[in-house]
Protein backbone atom coordinates (compact mmCIF):
# COMPACT_ATOMS: atom_id res chain seq x y z
CA UNK A 1 0.00 0.00 0.00
CA UNK A 2 2.74 2.37 0.91
CA UNK A 3 4.82 1.94 -2.04
CA UNK A 4 1.34 2.62 -4.26
CA UNK A 5 1.11 5.81 -2.86
CA UNK A 6 4.69 6.87 -3.46
CA UNK A 7 4.81 6.22 -7.03
CA UNK A 8 1.35 7.77 -6.79
CA UNK A 9 2.38 10.78 -5.18
CA UNK A 10 5.86 10.89 -7.32
CA UNK A 11 3.59 10.79 -10.20
CA UNK A 12 0.98 13.38 -9.10
CA UNK A 13 4.19 15.58 -8.35
CA UNK A 14 5.52 14.76 -12.10
CA UNK A 15 2.25 16.26 -13.43
CA UNK A 16 1.91 19.04 -11.05
CA UNK A 17 5.54 20.11 -12.63
CA UNK A 18 4.43 19.55 -15.86
CA UNK A 19 1.20 22.16 -14.81
CA UNK A 20 3.38 24.97 -13.74
CA UNK A 21 5.80 24.65 -16.60
CA UNK A 22 2.97 24.67 -19.48
CA UNK A 23 1.53 27.94 -17.80
CA UNK A 24 3.94 29.88 -19.12
CA UNK A 25 1.80 28.96 -22.22
CA UNK A 26 -0.74 30.78 -21.20
CA UNK A 27 -2.83 33.29 -23.33
CA UNK A 28 -5.09 36.11 -21.52
CA UNK A 29 -8.96 36.69 -21.81
CA UNK A 30 -10.46 39.48 -20.35
CA UNK A 31 -9.39 38.94 -16.50
CA UNK A 32 -7.71 35.38 -16.36
CA UNK A 33 -4.35 34.05 -17.49
CA UNK A 34 -5.66 30.72 -19.86
CA UNK A 35 -3.67 27.79 -19.48
CA UNK A 36 -5.02 24.97 -20.74
CA UNK A 37 -1.71 22.98 -20.19
CA UNK A 38 -3.19 22.82 -16.68
CA UNK A 39 -6.92 21.66 -17.55
CA UNK A 40 -5.39 18.62 -19.47
CA UNK A 41 -2.94 17.76 -16.56
CA UNK A 42 -6.49 17.66 -14.27
CA UNK A 43 -8.11 15.23 -16.49
CA UNK A 44 -4.74 13.29 -16.99
CA UNK A 45 -4.30 13.03 -13.97
CA UNK A 46 -7.80 12.39 -12.75
CA UNK A 47 -7.75 9.43 -15.05
CA UNK A 48 -4.33 7.66 -14.16
CA UNK A 49 -4.70 8.68 -10.39
CA UNK A 50 -7.67 9.76 -9.29
CA UNK A 51 -9.81 12.47 -8.10
CA UNK A 52 -7.71 13.32 -4.35
CA UNK A 53 -4.66 13.04 -6.26
CA UNK A 54 -5.93 15.63 -9.10
CA UNK A 55 -7.47 18.11 -6.92
CA UNK A 56 -3.81 17.84 -4.58
CA UNK A 57 -1.83 18.46 -7.94
CA UNK A 58 -4.30 21.31 -9.18
CA UNK A 59 -3.78 22.89 -5.55
CA UNK A 60 -0.11 22.30 -5.60
CA UNK A 61 0.47 23.80 -8.83
CA UNK A 62 -1.95 27.09 -8.40
CA UNK A 63 0.49 27.40 -5.57
CA UNK A 64 3.63 27.19 -6.97
CA UNK A 65 2.68 29.36 -9.90
CA UNK A 66 1.38 32.43 -7.29
CA UNK A 67 4.56 31.99 -4.98
CA UNK A 68 6.84 31.90 -8.83
CA UNK A 69 4.66 35.40 -9.52
CA UNK A 70 3.33 33.56 -13.02
CA UNK A 71 -0.24 32.62 -11.99
CA UNK A 72 -2.59 34.69 -10.62
CA UNK A 73 -5.25 33.91 -7.39
CA UNK A 74 -7.53 32.54 -10.18
CA UNK A 75 -5.25 29.62 -10.88
CA UNK A 76 -7.16 28.08 -7.49
CA UNK A 77 -10.63 28.39 -8.12
CA UNK A 78 -9.57 28.23 -12.10
CA UNK A 79 -8.16 24.61 -11.38
CA UNK A 80 -8.76 23.03 -8.61
CA UNK A 81 -12.66 22.43 -9.11
CA UNK A 82 -11.73 21.41 -12.64
CA UNK A 83 -9.76 18.85 -11.23
CA UNK A 84 -12.40 17.34 -8.39
CA UNK A 85 -15.25 17.27 -10.48
CA UNK A 86 -13.90 15.25 -13.11
CA UNK A 87 -12.12 13.04 -10.91
CA UNK A 88 -14.87 12.06 -9.16
CA UNK A 89 -17.18 11.91 -12.26
CA UNK A 90 -14.24 9.39 -13.99
CA UNK A 91 -14.19 7.65 -10.40
CA UNK A 92 -17.91 6.60 -10.92
CA UNK A 93 -18.28 6.44 -14.30
CA UNK A 94 -14.95 5.01 -16.19
CA UNK A 95 -16.70 7.03 -19.04
CA UNK A 96 -13.85 9.63 -20.08
CA UNK A 97 -16.05 12.01 -22.67
CA UNK A 98 -17.89 12.13 -18.92
CA UNK A 99 -14.59 12.96 -17.44
CA UNK A 100 -13.85 15.53 -19.81
CA UNK A 101 -17.13 17.77 -19.50
CA UNK A 102 -16.54 17.34 -15.95
CA UNK A 103 -13.17 18.94 -15.92
CA UNK A 104 -15.22 21.71 -18.36
CA UNK A 105 -18.49 22.06 -16.15
CA UNK A 106 -16.25 22.34 -12.70
CA UNK A 107 -13.92 24.97 -14.59
CA UNK A 108 -15.82 27.22 -16.59
CA UNK A 109 -19.04 27.10 -14.45
CA UNK A 110 -18.16 25.95 -10.55
CA UNK A 111 -15.03 27.80 -10.28
CA UNK A 112 -16.45 30.59 -12.74
CA UNK A 113 -18.60 31.29 -9.97
CA UNK A 114 -16.14 31.00 -6.86
CA UNK A 115 -13.76 33.22 -8.70
CA UNK A 116 -16.00 36.39 -8.50
CA UNK A 117 -15.66 36.22 -4.32
CA UNK A 118 -12.04 35.84 -4.69
CA UNK A 119 -11.63 38.67 -7.51
CA UNK A 120 -13.65 41.07 -5.04
CA UNK A 121 -12.07 40.10 -1.89
CA UNK A 122 -8.40 38.84 -2.44
CA UNK A 123 -7.75 40.79 -5.03
CA UNK A 124 -9.52 44.15 -4.63
CA UNK A 125 -11.72 44.43 -7.61
CA UNK A 126 -14.88 46.27 -7.23
CA UNK A 127 -18.08 44.45 -7.89
CA UNK A 128 -18.96 47.17 -10.11
CA UNK A 129 -16.17 46.52 -12.33
CA UNK A 130 -16.72 42.67 -13.10
CA UNK A 131 -20.06 40.97 -13.64
CA UNK A 132 -21.09 38.05 -11.20
CA UNK A 133 -20.78 35.62 -14.82
CA UNK A 134 -17.18 37.84 -15.83
CA UNK A 135 -14.79 34.45 -15.38
CA UNK A 136 -17.25 31.59 -16.55
CA UNK A 137 -16.30 32.64 -20.29
CA UNK A 138 -12.31 33.27 -20.07
CA UNK A 139 -12.68 29.87 -17.81
CA UNK A 140 -14.50 27.73 -20.57
CA UNK A 141 -12.40 28.84 -23.01
CA UNK A 142 -9.38 27.44 -21.21
CA UNK A 143 -10.80 24.05 -20.30
CA UNK A 144 -12.30 23.55 -23.16
CA UNK A 145 -9.21 23.78 -25.12
CA UNK A 146 -7.43 21.48 -22.49
CA UNK A 147 -10.26 19.20 -22.98
CA UNK A 148 -9.74 18.45 -26.31
CA UNK A 149 -5.85 18.27 -25.99
CA UNK A 150 -6.48 15.82 -23.23
CA UNK A 151 -9.06 13.94 -24.92
CA UNK A 152 -6.59 13.12 -28.35
CA UNK A 153 -3.84 12.01 -25.74
CA UNK A 154 -6.11 9.92 -23.35
CA UNK A 155 -7.89 7.99 -26.34
CA UNK A 156 -4.65 7.58 -27.90
CA UNK A 157 -3.66 5.54 -24.62
CA UNK A 158 -6.54 3.94 -24.07
CA UNK A 159 -6.32 2.85 -27.74
CA UNK A 160 -2.72 1.66 -27.58
CA UNK A 161 -3.57 -0.51 -24.09
CA UNK A 162 -0.91 1.76 -22.29
CA UNK A 163 -3.92 3.69 -20.05
CA UNK A 164 -5.43 0.33 -18.98
CA UNK A 165 -1.58 -0.89 -18.38
CA UNK A 166 -0.89 2.55 -16.10
CA UNK A 167 -3.57 2.17 -14.40
CA UNK A 168 -2.96 -0.98 -13.36
CA UNK A 169 0.19 -0.58 -12.39
CA UNK A 170 -1.27 2.24 -10.02
CA UNK A 171 -3.42 -0.40 -8.29
CA UNK A 172 -1.57 -2.89 -7.11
Amino acid sequence: MLKTNTKKMAIAGIFCAVAVVGSLFSFPVFGSKCSPVQHMINIICAVILGPGYSFGAAFAAALIRNLLGIGSLMAFPGSMFGALVCGLVYAKTKNILATLIGEVFGTAILGGLCAYPVAIFFMGQSSANIAFYAYIVPFLISTAAGAIISAVLIYSLKKSGVLHTMQESLNR
